[in-house]
């Protein structure tokens, strides 16, 4: 803009501190890589978020790389501490060269200014702060513990959230340091589902907190095509391309499982046919038949903890999950629990963990002499119709560092092949976020993995009865050799267990199965039909 007299001059100041998209394009310059110094033009959907920041204190941008909104951010900062007195804005970034990159484009758009523009006098300049002369200021930091926990906030920019370490406990300590009517702008790609940031992002868009959420992909920009998209992405993985330019949280993490098999697990689930027990938290989708085997497994919990007990029951004649709980419950109950819906499902050959609380729950199962028990005895493994308390060290399944990379193994394999099928939203909840950290798949901070260790034993013992996977036949087959059979009956078997015979297919509820032709399914696959015989002439033989 050509020089201007002292009545234009306060009338622009007077236009740009009333409209900061005005300021950017007729006075903001920004730094480009290639071509220098250059006019910062705001695009419309960077015009549109300025609105937002004007009009909402909240606001969460979930956004695809190279669009402009740190520069956006960094310009925001320039308009409020210039044009306005006392204004203390924060910066929050993920390491200390980000935050101070980001002080940089300030001062980049501070020199390209205007002398008359630039009213208060810089009084603090350094690689972090900047601070005027009529009191407001602009800090730039790296993420710490404590980041931001002593300061009162006009403004507070956090970037890239999605990757700042214990953004949960950060975001809880500055809070309070923008309670008094200060705004807060969040803005990062995605980093997988899970954590503070997509929690409030999600939750935003849900409408269930105060943030205005804000999604801008890659084509939201004016000046991007297929074309440009192609060849920017041509050499990136499919997870690097969800995260750095589809917003998309599901498929950007690095998730125990891929995307497209947590996908198939979202597609298959639908509504439990009905939800029983003392808290409504079993989840039944198919009834017993009584010419099905089927198997049940279940991860033991405190019952006052953060982490929940959990069982499935899995068919094997059908290769699918049929039951489901996850709940708070004391382990002496959820033995009489898992007891009452073993014995209705067959007397489902039960595998509990017996780690830590386990132990106490297995020690009710041998009191309530439920009749089918997973052991293990040395090399050989065997089920007992009732084995007395003495060996209860050896129930259930123990996990340890090596099995459990065993079984989370096998339930890998199962899924990405599709060979058993689990319709439980619960279940796909924990997957979003069971995560690689280092070399260990567990989950996310904040979240549980409750059903993922049931259902991992389930898989284990699945395919060790069932003997399904080509890649194991060759394995199980060697097992084989090696064990044996042991089979106890009692005489005085409690009435509770004579009581708990399994519905036939015409027995089965009639208000959850109207239709007798529902009870036709399809084997998972025709070899299954010839080991279902054998199992039942052998009954269960376990690795």
């Amino acid at each position: 803009m050509s020089r201007i007299n002292k009545s234009r001059q306060v009338a622009e100041i007077v236009k740009c501190g009333k409209d900061p998209v005005y300021f950017f394009n007729n006075y903001a310059k920004i730094q480009h890589p290639v071509r220098g110094l250059i006019k910062f033009d705001t695009y419309p959907f960077q015009d549109d978020c300025v609105k937002t920041f004007i009009s909402e204190r909240f606001s969460i941008i979930l956004k695809s790389r190279q669009l402009g909104m740190s520069t956006l951010s960094a310009a925001y900062a320039v308009w409020m501490t210039l044009f306005q007195r006392d204004k203390n804005v924060l910066i929050i970034a993920t390491k200390l060269s980000v935050a101070q990159n980001f002080i940089t484009k300030v001062k980049t758009m501070i020199r390209g200014l205007p002398k008359w523009l630039v009213l208060p006098e810089i009084v603090t300049n350094n690689k972090q702060l900047i601070e005027f002369s009529h009191g407001s200021s602009i800090k730039a930091i790296p993420t710490s513990d404590d980041a931001g926990r002593s300061e009162a906030l006009s403004l507070l920019i956090i970037d890239e959230a999605a990757f700042v370490r214990n953004f949960d406990e950060l975001w809880m300590g500055l809070y309070p340091t923008i309670s008094t009517g200060g705004r807060v702008i969040i803005l990062s790609t995605p980093n997988g589902v899970g954590g503070q940031y997509y929690k409030l992002y999600t939750d935003a868009a849900a409408g269930l907190n105060e943030f205005k959420g804000i999604k801008l992909p890659w084509d939201i920009h004016p000046e991007r095509d297929q074309e440009w998209f192609n060849k920017t992405t041509k050499n990136l993985s499919d997870r690097q391309i969800s995260q750095e330019y589809l917003c998309d949280f599901a498929s950007s993490g690095e998730t125990f499982l891929s995307s497209n098999d947590i996908e198939w697990v979202r597609q298959i689930c639908r509504p439990p046919r009905e939800r029983t027990g003392f808290d409504m938290n079993v989840w039944i989708w198919e009834y017993p038949l009584s010419e099905h085997n089927y198997i049940m497994t279940a991860d033991i919990s405190r019952g006052d903890s953060k982490d929940f007990s959990t069982f499935h029951i899995i068919d094997v004649s059908e290769g699918e999950c049929v039951a489901e709980y996850k709940g708070k419950i004391p382990p002496d109950r959820f033995a009489e629990l898992l007891s009452e819906f073993g014995l209705k499902y067959n007397k489902a050959l039960l595998c509990p963990e017996n780690n830590s609380y386990g132990y106490a729950t297995i020690l009710k199962l041998k009191e309530l002499q439920y009749p089918k028990l997973y052991h293990k005895k040395r090399k050989a493994l065997y089920i007992g119709d009732y084995v007395p308390p003495k060996e209860t060290d050896l129930a259930g399944f123990t996990t340890s560092g090596k099995t459990r990379n065993l079984i989370l193994t096998k339930l890998e394999e199962v899924l990405r092949n599709k060979q058993v099928k689990i319709y439980s939203t619960r279940f796909y909840d924990e997957l979003k976020t069971f995560t690689w950290s280092g070399n260990r798949a567990r989950a996310m901070r904040g979240y549980n993995d409750d059903l993922i260790i049931s259902f991992a034993i389930g898989m284990w013992l699945y395919d060790a009865s069932e003997g399904y996977s080509v890649n194991s036949k060759d394995l199980n087959d060697a097992m084989l050799k090696g064990m044996k059979m042991v089979r106890k009956t009692y005489d005085d078997m409690p009435s509770a267990i004579l009581e708990g015979r399994p519905h036939s297919a015409q027995s089965r509820d009639p208000r959850m199965n109207p239709d007798a032709n529902n009870n036709k399914k399809i084997n998972i696959s025709s070899e299954w039909n010839n080991k279902l015989k054998i199992m039942k002439d052998h009954d269960w033989l376990l690795k």
